[in-house]
């Protein structure tokens, strides 16, 4: 494992490939799954004062799930996640014209609609992150739908924490991902010498 900051980061993700391939999943991680999108504290917020301009790019069912269930649901141990139609994709979740599941609040962002890309959540997959009183863990989510994303990320010799290089500046900063970088290939060099 890898310690840095507040954080402790497995080795899987400095030494698991992966790169998204949707057009051979397409998008399956917002359909599967038992509940919808992880959502932090502060991206309640971010889909209250967002959602008018979101809406627009929502699927009809995704509009009914929202008005039913509300703009995120609350599980039973307190943690917050978007709402799902009928326990199934994210109610945020739309089909392109090739089937693919995309992001409304994706689209809205790249639309230049809002300032928010999407969820944390969402951008950091496959890693997802616990929370500790003093640190957080990332760990890499192995899962059979995201099969292809590991043998294309072999092909193409991209990494995990590589390819989560956006979102994770994102979420920690420029200075923590470069730090990781360095100890990552610090690592890599001795263990080569």
């Amino acid at each position: 494992m890898i310690v840095l900051q507040n954080t402790v980061i497995s080795d899987d993700i400095r030494d698991n490939f992966f790169v998204c391939n949707l057009e051979k999943c397409k998008g399956a991680c917002c359909i599967e799954g038992d509940l919808g999108a992880p959502l932090d504290a502060e991206e309640l917020t971010l889909l209250e004062e967002n959602y008018e301009h979101i809406k627009p790019y929502m699927t009809g069912a995704g509009k009914l799930a929202v008005e039913e269930q509300g703009l995120y649901i609350e599980d039973f141990e307190g943690d917050f996640s978007t709402p799902t139609i009928e326990n199934r994709e994210c109610a945020y979740a739309l089909y392109d014209n090739e089937g693919i599941l995309k992001c409304a609040i994706e689209q809205a962002y790249y639309d230049g609609k809002i300032s928010w890309k999407k969820p944390i959540s969402c951008h950091l997959y496959p890693i997802r992150i616990t929370k500790y009183d003093d640190f957080e863990a990332l760990n890499y989510d192995r899962w059979s739908i995201c099969a292809a994303a590991c043998n294309f990320g072999a092909d193409l010799g991209v990494k995990v924490y590589q390819f989560l290089k956006e979102p994770l500046i994102r979420k920690y900063g420029e200075v923590w991902y470069g730090e990781l970088t360095e100890m990552i290939e610090n690592e890599t060099q001795a263990a080569t010498s």
